[in-house]
């Protein structure tokens, strides 16, 4: 099963958001998706049981469910 281990890639991304449940992270290095293996955008890493979501116009997501949390990865534009 594919995962994503974001300490191992922090130098290659960036915390915009930590609320203790949730992480958001901006991918400032081409990082891939676990998911479609294109760079993404952005990615929210959750143990909560729900999140909102407002993707803006043209956002495409890809959703990994790891054993212990659901992450969630943006791509703008068409990747």
């Amino acid at each position: 099963m594919a995962s994503v281990d974001f300490e191992a890639v922090r130098h290659r991304v960036k915390l915009l958001e930590d609320t203790g449940d949730s992480r958001v992270f901006e991918n400032r290095d081409g990082v891939e998706c676990p998911v479609c293996g294109e760079p993404f955008a952005e990615a929210l890493a959750s143990q909560r049981d729900s999140e909102q979501l407002s993707p803006r116009d043209g956002l495409s997501l890809c959703l990994l469910n790891e054993a212990d949390r659901v992450v969630l990865f943006t791509h703008a534009g068409d990747s």
